[in-house]
């Protein structure tokens, strides 16, 4: 299994839940985050007055998926994350050893 891991600009989280949701990815969990890459931030006017924004405001989407499907899902984020503009963002995937669903005590691929 493969937790996979993205961090996306806001607005594009419908498409990316949409685009999941068509390859049978029906959980997952989103979480507000912030931070910055190449962009470095931006400027705001706020009553007149400027200011550097150090970080811009994302989401954090993670899945835990089969192994075979890790690079559908992937691909499938990065295709409705884009928008050919600096600040996408990224995807990336880590290996998970087991997983237990709470509410049943199922384990591994059960538990997905």
């Amino acid at each position: 299994m493969k937790l996979i891991t993205a961090i996306v600009k806001p607005y594009r989280l419908d498409e990316v839940k949409t685009a999941l949701q068509e390859l049978g990815i029906h959980g997952l969990t989103v979480s507000e985050a912030s931070g910055y890459g190449r962009q470095r931030g931006h400027t705001e006017v706020y009553r007149g007055a400027e200011y550097q924004i150090d970080v811009v405001p994302k989401v954090r989407i993670e899945v835990v998926v089969e192994d075979a499907l890790a690079e559908d899902v992937m691909d499938a984020i990065v295709r409705a994350a884009r928008t050919g503009k600096i600040g996408d963002g990224k995807v990336w995937a880590l290996p998970v050893e087991t997983i237990v669903r709470v509410r049943t005590g199922e384990r591994g691929p059960d538990a997905l």
